[in-house]
């Protein structure tokens, strides 16, 4: 099982970056009409200056870069620490993701909408998995 924990959280690692890569490639690259805000709506959709336009991408290619970071961190510790069976590392992948779902989580009460709180809660399903897996550590 211990296999198919860290493979599982290494898959895990490897979606995170190429969604966050992807992201960063909308906010730096892509045509105003690919970057959706929400539902169907695109940022050349609404009447907004240049100036709020670049904001909003600016916005979305820093969480883009947090994304891809967390990602590198995530497989550092999965590839290093934690397939060598260190107990901290457990620890390390859980503690993150918790916190990450919550943050997520936190835009229903605030901000009245659930748009992007299943990311949070699919990421904190799919690390929980894989660490369970490994729950004996």
């Amino acid at each position: 099982m211990k296999m198919a924990s860290w493979i599982l959280l290494t898959i895990v690692g490897l979606l995170i970056a190429l969604f966050s890569f992807g992201s960063m490639g909308v906010a730096y690259m892509g045509a105003a009409s690919s970057d959706v805000i929400t539902g169907s709506t695109s940022l050349a959709d609404l009447s907004l200056s240049e100036d709020v336009a670049t904001a909003l991408r600016g916005r979305r290619g820093t969480a883009a870069a947090f994304g891809f970071a967390f990602a590198t961190m995530f497989l550092i510790i999965v590839l290093g620490p934690y397939r060598k069976r260190e107990v901290w590392a457990w620890w390390a992948l859980l503690c993150p993701t918790v916190v990450l779902a919550g943050i997520l989580a936190l835009r229903i009460p605030t901000l009245g909408t659930s748009q992007g709180v299943s990311t949070g809660v699919t990421l904190l399903v799919a690390v929980g998995i894989g660490l369970l897996l490994d729950v004996r550590r």
